[in-house]
């Protein structure tokens, strides 16, 4: 054997001893991550499963009464757990590690859902499972091992037609991160910003469904635990004041920088219900197909007309907030468009027009064109869209009467017919910020 045969070995040896280390920290804790009971189910509420919550289901679609539901990074289980007996589900529950899995099955059969719960030992980026085998895709505080990226496209081919993916992950909550908390994160993983997070999954073929900031009391479920597990630890033990020493950082990285990161809850459907769409054009190249498409669709050219007239006001165009959805040989069918209004002098958002050329209507055209141009709003951090249009088309993303928060226009018309949807579920209830109340201000160039 020669030296550096003999320098390997006590590497491997090593490196062994401190994952060793590691895992004795964590095994038997309650979570492997930030994250909360809580979260949890307000993650579950928003992917349509909670029948407590009817504005959100219809925000998200139902899943099915018994959904197949995988979980990847599970961990010792915790939300494999609550998922398998809250929402009725078939947990596949997946990991790594086997000692994890083996506390899961044990916590499974004491709560008699082992018949709801099966585990595998696996690669979370090398998943055996056959296209469209699952209604929900399920990752908290585990998507870093691949990467948001990664995950984002190579778990849509899992989904079932009408799935959906949640997904937790640690993100900059300031523009501007100190020395240390950057230096720490680029040793570990590169955070990005829930704006650029958000944007990465409208670019991977997703709409926003929702994005929960999880609170600090999420943290502290996953700290508390784990500090006193190390206080009370062995430093002489083989690899154990090396995995000491790198949680003690990491809790200190916590304590002193944790206005700067945090973890956020993104709940993700494949957008376009098979049609592709995208943001229009800012070169203007799709200027005149976004006017035939609005003046077919109308009696008269009077929403093209407005649609161009939005285009010239600076105070209420919204780059990035006009979506079109095409044929696969390019041709735009339909189009929506978010513009900026207020309420009582609160920012908020105007849906308006939305049309679809008269070959491609009630084709699901217009249906993904709203949801895509809803998702680049809910990326954008907006939080209340407006519409007034039909009751029986529009409660289909969320929307339900603007009175029940106390909006109203300043203009007769049918109750049921003004809407307003709060984009991240939230009613100004359990701490959220209130929803904006009063009468509604239109741009200009609607003439109201």
């Amino acid at each position: 054997m020669t030296q550096h045969d003999i320098q390997n070995a006590h590497e491997t040896a090593y490196d062994t001893a401190v994952e060793n280390a590691f895992f004795a920290l964590h095994h038997g804790l309650p979570r492997q991550g930030p994250g909360s009971d809580a979260t949890t189910r307000r993650l579950l509420a928003l992917a349509g499963e909670l029948p407590a919550r009817p504005r959100l289901l219809a925000l998200a679609g139902e899943l099915p009464a018994r959904p197949r539901v995988l979980d990847l990074g599970c961990g010792p289980g915790r939300a494999a757990l609550l998922l398998a007996a809250e929402a009725g589900a078939e947990v596949t529950a997946v990991d790594l590690h086997e000692p994890f899995l083996a506390e899961l099955r044990e916590a499974a059969e004491a709560r008699g859902l082992a018949d709801s719960i099966r585990t595998l030992a696996a690669d979370m980026g090398d998943l055996p499972f056959p296209d469209g085998s699952f209604d929900l895709v399920w990752a908290e505080s585990s998507v870093y091992n691949i990467g948001f990226d990664t995950a984002l496209r190579s778990w849509r081919r899992l989904l079932a037609p009408g799935g959906t993916l949640v997904v937790t992950e640690c993100e900059w909550t300031t523009d501007a991160p100190s020395d240390a908390a950057r230096a720490f994160w680029d040793r570990h993983y590169r955070l990005r910003t829930a704006h650029d997070n958000a944007r990465a999954a409208l670019a991977a073929g997703y709409s926003v469904v929702g994005a929960v900031p999880q609170p600090e009391s999420d943290w502290e479920e996953y700290y508390a635990p784990l500090r006193a597990r190390a206080d009370a630890a062995d430093p002489k033990a083989p690899g154990m004041a090396a995995a000491l020493a790198a949680t003690r950082e990491e809790l200190a990285m916590r304590r002193d920088h944790a206005a700067e990161y945090g973890y956020t809850g993104y709940v993700l459907r494949p957008a376009g219900d098979g049609w592709r769409t995208r943001p229009e054009e800012p070169s203007g190249a799709d200027r005149a197909a976004v006017h035939a498409v609005n003046a077919a669709a109308f009696p008269t050219e009077a929403e093209a007309d407005l649609v161009d007239a939005l285009r010239a006001d600076p105070e209420a165009w919204l780059e990035g907030m006009s979506y079109v959805a095409e044929t696969p040989e390019g041709e735009v069918v339909a189009h929506a468009l978010i513009t900026r209004c207020h309420v009582d002098g609160a920012p908020a958002l105007c849906l308006a027009p939305v049309a679809a050329l008269p070959a491609y209507q009630r084709s699901g055209a217009g249906s993904a064109v709203v949801r895509a141009v809803l998702g680049a709003a809910r990326a954008s951090g907006e939080r209340l869209v407006l519409v007034l249009g039909h009751p029986g088309y529009y409660p289909r993303f969320g929307f339900v009467p603007a009175s029940r928060y106390g909006i109203r226009p300043s203009f007769e018309v049918p109750d049921e017919a003004m809407m307003a949807l709060v984009l991240d579920g939230s009613d100004g209830t359990n701490g959220s910020a209130p929803v904006p109340r009063g009468t509604i201000t239109y741009p200009a160039a609607f003439g109201v």
